[in-house]
């Protein structure tokens, strides 16, 4: 199966932002219509995060973290999402990351 049509929260923002420290809902729709969707971190991201969680106390104090349906990445583009979407579905991995 193909898909028809990837969003990316990022784009909605308005502004821009960097592609290899951020993270973002994607959504899918698929050609059967179903809309599938992942959050995307880059590896750079994660890292700040836990850092932000061991100063503020988040998530133990940063000794957790966690998102539905996570997924890493170097770098946060369109390209780099759509590559990853279309080794997914034709690798068959797809259903194990993104959750209708």
């Amino acid at each position: 199966m193909n898909f028809t049509r990837i969003w990316l929260e990022f784009e909605e923002w308005g502004e821009p932002i960097d592609p290899k420290d951020a993270n973002s809902d994607v959504a899918v729709e698929l050609e059967d219509k179903t809309v599938w969707g992942a959050t995307f971190f880059t590896y750079a991201n994660l890292l700040n995060l836990a850092q932000k969680n061991r100063r503020t106390g988040e998530c133990l104090g940063g000794r957790f973290f966690w998102a539905a349906g996570m997924f890493f990445v170097d770098e946060l583009t369109r390209e780099r999402v759509t590559e990853v979407v279309k080794c997914l579905l034709a690798t068959g991995e797809f259903d194990q990351v993104f959750k209708q």
